[in-house]
């Protein structure tokens, strides 16, 4: 066997506390200034907002804001229920708390 490969399976795996890793996964999503921006808007809202509102807060191409949703929702900070041809978007407060939590224990 390959010194280097034997080398690699003998390192002692790092376990990573599943709080760490959904931080981590947090600051992911909130990378981009558009995505806080975003956030910022849906927490003005008492209500859900189509993603046409969004777009048209926002000097961006509506594939580009839809892919900036898609980032979101996948990490579950905003939610979004599909009514009819169209999807309704709004802050998961839930989430966002969670996020704060996490941050807090830094």
């Amino acid at each position: 066997m390959d010194n280097q490969l034997l080398q690699k399976e003998q390192r002692i795996q790092v376990h990573v506390p599943s709080q760490s890793t959904e931080l981590a996964r947090l600051c992911k999503a909130l990378g981009h200034p558009v995505r806080i921006q975003i956030l910022q808007f849906l927490e003005t809202l008492d209500a859900a907002c189509m993603c046409g509102d969004i777009v048209n807060i926002l000097p961006l191409a509506q594939s580009t804001v839809s892919q900036h949703l898609k980032v979101l929702k996948d990490a579950e900070l905003i939610l979004g229920e599909i009514d009819g041809p169209r999807t309704c978007y709004y802050l998961n407060r839930e989430k966002l708390s969670q996020f704060k939590q996490l941050v807090a224990q830094l």
